[in-house]
């Protein structure tokens, strides 16, 4: 991957380093991706754990939850995901949708991200006030999560992308895997080894996107 420029933030007439920034910004959706990881297996699982631990979450709720899959399990998510979109895919648009899942399958492994609606329910009936919005904050945990593992393996030059089959593959991955009814799948982190960069990065103008007053 190619190195980050460092980024410079001016407070108080100075110029400070911001790793976090740094670290943010190598943070890119690769899609070419291999199984050449140095990074052991165990070290990846420690990895997760502690990143998800450290990731907050309403009233504390700790809502996440995560499944990891390495290797032939991890293909084995992709392969059945093939089997299960190409009935629901336009035949003319499977070939390519077919290439994209079989490149996801070309990686180390799939990180699955989950939320315990259990929890969410409960949440909702010991503050009634906040009800309609515990389920709207467990998404903004999982998302939070999310970002910050694939942020982290970014650090250690590994390439992911973040993918969204739900819910047509819950129902297989819950068989497969045993997870239990109350966790609702949120999204699948795929990562590897980075055969190929991120593309070009663009951002919309800044004045349409911040509002800054009382400076």
């Amino acid at each position: 991957m190619e190195l980050v420029t460092k980024s410079k933030v001016n407070i108080e007439g100075k110029f400070l380093n911001m790793q976090f920034v740094d670290e943010l910004k190598a943070r890119r959706s690769i899609y070419s991706l291999g199984s050449d990881v140095a990074v052991s297996e165990e070290e990846l699982v420690s990895l997760i754990k502690e990143v998800v631990r450290e990731s907050p979450t309403s009233f504390n709720s700790q809502t996440s939850r995560v499944v990891i899959l390495f290797n032939d399990e991890h293909k084995k998510l992709w392969s059945f995901t093939e089997e299960l979109l190409k009935p629901l895919t336009p035949e003319a648009a499977f070939p390519n949708t077919q290439a994209k899942l079989q490149g996801f399958a070309s990686g180390k492994g799939t990180i699955l991200f989950f939320e315990d609606q259990d929890v969410v329910k409960n949440l909702q009936e010991q503050f009634a006030l906040y009800a309609d919005n515990f389920p709207i904050w467990s998404d903004q945990a999982s998302g939070i999560a999310q970002v910050n593992v694939w942020t982290a393996l970014a650090q250690l030059n590994i390439g992911a992308n973040l993918q969204h089959y739900n819910p047509v593959i819950d129902e297989r991955v819950a068989q497969e895997w045993g997870t239990p009814s109350n966790w609702k799948l949120r999204g699948q982190l795929v990562f590897g080894s980075p055969e190929a960069p991120a593309g070009d990065k663009e951002y919309m103008n800044d004045e349409d996107r911040f509002k800054v007053f009382g400076k």
